[in-house]
C-alpha cells in the first residue's frame, strides 16, 4: 500500500488495481508501437524529413520498451488483445489516410490527437503511479512534446493549405478519442485516474496545438465541439 501526497492510498499490488493495470498498460505500449509504426510511415510520405521522422519512431520503440518494463515490475502481463481493439478505429483511418497519400490527415491523427491523449494520460498518471512507473513516464512524457511540435510546425507552415482536410479529419476522428476515454474510464479510475481530468487534460493540449497550428479561439470551440457531441 502507498500513501500519495493527496493522502489517497494505492496498493499496486491487489488483484483488482493489477487486472485493470493489464489493459491500460497494454494501451500506452500498442499506443507507443503504433506510433512508432506511423512515423515510419509519415518518413516515407515526407522524404525531406525522413531523418527526423525516423529519430522520433525510434523514441517511440524506446518508449515502448519502458511501457514493457512497468509491467513486468508489477508482475503484470499486458492484455495486447484489448490494446489493439482500443486503437483499431484510429489505426484503420491513418492506414487509409496514408494509403491516399493524405499527409495532413495522418499528421492530425498522429502527431496532434494521439500524441495528445498520450500526453493527457501520462500527465495524470504520473501523480498516482508507482514509484518505478513515475520515473519511466516522467522521462516519456519530456519527449511525446517533440512529437507534438513536429506535427505543429509542419501544419503551421502549411496551414492554407491544409486548414480545410484537417477540419475534416478533426470531425472523422475527435469523436473516436471521447469513445476510446469512456471505455478506459472504469480501469483508470481504478489507477486513481479521474475521467474529467483525463478529458480537461486532452482538450487543453489539443486545443493549444491547434492554437500553435494557426486556428483561432473560436474555430477551436468549433472544432472541439464535435468531440463534445459524442462524450
Amino acid at each position: 500500500m502507498q500513501q500519495l501526497a493527496d493522502g489517497l492510498e494505492i496498493d499496486f499490488h491487489s488483484e483488482k488495481y493489477k487486472d485493470a493495470y493489464s489493459r491500460i498498460n497494454a494501451i500506452v505500449i500498442e499506443g507507443e508501437q503504433e506510433a512508432y509504426e506511423n512515423y515510419i510511415k509519415l518518413a516515407e510520405l515526407l522524404p525531406n524529413h525522413h531523418d527526423d521522422l525516423i529519430r522520433l519512431s525510434k523514441m517511440e520503440s524506446r518508449h515502448k520498451k519502458g511501457f514493457e518494463a512497468c509491467g513486468r515490475n508489477l508482475k503484470v502481463t499486458p492484455d495486447l488483445e484489448f490494446a489493439q481493439k482500443f486503437f483499431a478505429p484510429l489505426h484503420d483511418n491513418f492506414k487509409v489516410a496514408a494509403a491516399k497519400g493524405n499527409i495532413v490527415t495522418c499528421l492530425l491523427i498522429q502527431s496532434l490527437i494521439i500524441e495528445c491523449f498520450a500526453i493527457a494520460a501520462y500527465n495524470i498518471y504520473i501523480p498516482v503511479a508507482d514509484d518505478f512507473a513515475r520515473k519511466i513516464t516522467e522521462g516519456v512524457v519530456k519527449e511525446e512534446y517533440t512529437h507534438l511540435n513536429f506535427g505543429e510546425v509542419w501544419l503551421k507552415d502549411n496551414f492554407e493549405a491544409s486548414k480545410m482536410e484537417l477540419e475534416e479529419a478533426n470531425r472523422q476522428n475527435l469523436p473516436i478519442v471521447w469513445k476510446m476515454l469512456n471505455q478506459v474510464a472504469d480501469d483508470a479510475q481504478v489507477l486513481a485516474m479521474e475521467k474529467d481530468a483525463l478529458v480537461e487534460d486532452f482538450m487543453i493540449q489539443y486545443g493549444e496545438a491547434l492554437s500553435n497550428i494557426g486556428f483561432t479561439t473560436r474555430d477551436i470551440m468549433r472544432l472541439s465541439a464535435y468531440g463534445l457531441s459524442a462524450a
